[in-house]
């Protein structure tokens, strides 16, 4: 090895990352070991040859060398090759050279046990790893297993002969070239297995691909593709998770009565003498390439393409509804990974209920636009046809990438079994059982959230006592329309409780969620932000949406900006009600809260903490319920809600109710006169109360507001403004 090639590689490396837009995420980085270590990487592309053995050396401080093809090992592109630690599979002295690097752990070794390129990522027949190329089909190769106990077993042997045949010593040494038995490795050999996963896989042309069709005449089929997907990997960006498992420690393998004893043997051993361990250690080698390769595959870092593709290739029917489509994702993902033995990318430490509500993330946009432009399924108004052919494995190998890319997306996850039964089992069960799968799980999921924070913030004498901040359903007479209604700042769901009693007698299913911090403490606020209370409040509309034809949001106070706001991003909801939005506050308070919240970033930035102005006192008008503490942050949060909410007003087109209380202390009622004028809804109602207070759903009069509120649910009830159902979402 030319080591300044060796450090020339390295900066080109980094440069060329300064210069993409790739993303790099390493995982299970303790999992690497010291001494003699052989990497068995899944090769997807071109990439893992150069960039891995870079990281590996950053990780380790190791030299890492690799075997590539004996077809890059031509002029002056094979004599780099050569120089920075590449030896080609078909070197005659390949064994002896990297047993030797092993045996004084002077270098790792990067091997491919496909060994090729696997661009269709079909790998798997018959529950068995069967890689497919363009020239057929052959099981995972057993060079890197056959590698490690080679050198384990010469490892052992040095170790036993410096005791027993020093004659012995001195030839092995000669033979690996070995300047002293002192140099060789005392820690045991071991294979790492590394998987390797790209998100998102998206081939197209490139400038990269435009500059190959400009400089190079006639470019082979096969290299143009590389460069296609590789190249848009790399300019686009792509996520790539490198994820190391646990080392696969060889010594266990040599322990049988045979192997030791050819170990122990005085007399000399040649390096391909026939040996009577060396079927047995053909027979461990067989084992270890199935544990390593059930080791790679296993770490397949799951992404939301792949969930959408499996469940495409797993459907029975050709016309799928997109709505079941992504509930089907939605159930797959969530992250209950002790019976799934899968790791998911970092997009699903979110929640995932966009899925079921607006796609805010693109999720599942991306996806069907990609697989409609490769002509896997075709858009038939609320459902998806899929083209089962493209499914098939009898594409063209060297364009998979690039013709079939859903299918290459779908066989990645093959391997993943437990994975591969629950998307069965899900694709096979119809929508109404889907919905109701989902209306149970969002339920038990708020209910033992709510414990949770309850659990980790309540604090005796400050928090209310369980039951006023615990989210609460009434189911109504029928699942024609249900209620999701928000409680406001500072609050709890028992805010709402009496209207939503009003609305469940008259026949509506009502579910009040509880915004994220609150119904604990003001500490547990403080740590929120608004999209916490998005998410909230969007949880609670795909909770009805799952049992109830249509949905109507409303809200209190922020629960009324937060239902405003689901309004414009939610289509599909039937209608909107908003009290006493909080657009303009009246507080003087509140005035203050840019120069405190300004305060408190330069104190966190000089690092003097405790003279952090964090609260300001709170006079509630329903001690019962309200906290008495006001944190900065979260009125800031309330201002960033309501300032995101106001220019999308005009783009609400649902019917809506604006009430507002003319002497509200609080929150000035010209803002909801603003928010009625600013509606883009054609029908629209505004209705103004005489009462002295901002909490106009609690108290005297109250029943005034729930018989406004009553009077035009009925309406929305009984004139739909748009289809209720449509065939065969069940």
């Amino acid at each position: 090895m030319n080591s300044f090639a060796y450090r020339t590689t390295g900066l080109a490396i980094k440069t060329i990352s300064g210069l993409t837009r790739a993303r790099l995420n390493i995982h299970g980085a303790e999992n690497l070991p010291e001494g003699p270590t052989i990497f068995v990487v899944n090769h997807f592309t071109r990439i893992e040859t150069f960039l891995l053995p870079y990281h590996l050396h950053r990780l380790t401080g190791t030299t890492v060398w690799a075997l590539a093809s004996a077809e890059l090992f031509v002029g002056k592109l094979g004599r780099y090759l050569e120089q920075v630690g590449a030896v080609s599979t078909k070197s005659p002295d390949r064994d002896r050279l990297m047993i030797k690097t092993l045996l004084t752990s002077k270098a790792s070794w990067v091997i491919f046990p496909e060994g090729r390129m696997v661009k269709s990522k079909d790998i798997m027949e018959k529950g068995r790893f069967m890689i497919s190329y363009a020239g057929g089909k052959h099981p995972p190769h057993t060079g890197a297993a056959t590698l490690a106990l080679r050198t384990e077993f010469y490892r052992q042997r040095l170790i036993e002969m410096a005791r027993s045949a020093p004659d012995e010593v001195l030839r092995l040494t000669e033979k690996f070239e070995i300047a002293s038995i002192a140099d060789v490795s005392q820690k045991p050999t071991c294979i790492v297995p590394v998987n390797l996963t790209y998100y998102p896989l998206r081939a197209k042309e490139n400038a990269l691909s435009r500059l190959a069709e400009w400089m190079v005449e006639d470019l082979s089929e096969r290299v143009t593709e590389e460069i296609m997907t590789e190249g848009a990997m790399l300019l686009s960006g792509v996520d790539i998770d490198i994820r190391f498992g646990k080392p696969i420690k060889i010594e266990s393998y040599l322990s049988g009565r045979v192997i030791q004893s050819d170990i122990g043997r005085s007399d000399p051993i040649g390096f391909d003498d026939p040996i009577p361990s060396r079927k047995f250690m053909r027979r461990e080698a067989l084992k270890i390439m199935q544990r390593y390769m059930n080791d790679i595959y296993s770490m397949t870092t799951v992404n939301h393409d792949h969930l959408f593709a499996a469940c495409l290739k797993k459907s029975p029917t050709l016309k799928i509804h997109k709505k079941n489509l992504k509930r089907r994702v939605f159930l797959v993902s969530q992250k209950d990974t002790k019976d799934l033995h899968v790791f998911f990318h970092n997009s699903f430490d979110k929640n995932q209920d966009h899925l079921l509500t607006d796609d805010r993330y693109n999720k599942y946009n991306e996806f069907v636009n990609f697989a409609e432009e490769k002509k896997v399924v075709a858009n038939k108004g609320a459902f998806l046809e899929k083209e089962p052919a493209r499914f098939s494995d009898t594409f063209n190998f060297h364009r998979s990438r690039i013709d079939n890319p859903i299918a290459v997306i779908a066989n990645e996850v093959v391997p993943l079994k437990q994975l591969q039964q629950r998307i069965s089992r899900l694709c096979r069960q119809p929508g109404f059982r889907l919905k109701r799968k989902i209306f149970s799980f969002l339920l038990k999921r708020a209910l033992v959230e709510f414990d949770k924070d309850y659990d980790r913030f309540a604090t005796h004498g400050i928090s209310k006592p369980k039951t006023i901040g615990k989210p609460f359903l009434i189911k109504g007479d029928r699942r024609r329309m249900g209620v999701v209604l928000s409680h406001g700042y500072m609050a709890a769901p028992e805010e709402v409780k009496g209207l939503a009693e009003y609305l469940g007698k008259k026949g509506f299913w009502v579910y009040a969620p509880r915004l994220k911090g609150h119904g604990t403490t003001p500490e547990d606020l403080a740590t929120r932000t608004y999209q916490d209370w998005i998410d909230s409040m969007d949880a609670g509309y795909a909770l009805l949406r799952s049992t109830c034809h249509r949905v109507v949001a409303g809200g209190f106070s922020t629960g009324a900006g937060l239902a405003l706001d689901l309004a414009h991003r939610m289509p599909e909801v039937e209608a909107v009600f908003s009290i006493s939005a909080p657009l303009r506050l009246q507080d003087m308070t509140t005035k203050f809260v840019p120069a405190i919240d300004a305060w408190n970033r330069f104190m966190e930035r000089v690092h003097m903490d405790e003279v952090k102005k964090s609260f300001v006192d709170n006079n509630p008008e329903n001690p019962n319920i309200n906290y008495f503490k006001n944190p900065i942050s979260g009125i800031r949060e309330l201002e960033r809600l309501m300032s995101s909410l106001e220019p999308r007003l005009p783009q609400i087109k649902t019917p809506a109710l604006v009430i507002h209380s003319q002497d509200d202390p609080v929150v000035d009622p010209k803002g909801s006169e603003k928010i009625f004028k600013l509606l883009g809804s054609t029908d629209k109602q505004m209705a103004l109360f005489n009462f002295q207070r901002h909490g106009i759903l609690l108290g005297e009069g109250a029943d005034r507001v729930y018989r406004t509120i009553g009077d035009f649910l009925d309406h929305i009830r009984k004139h739909p403004h748009r289809t209720v159902r449509i065939k065969g979402e069940r």
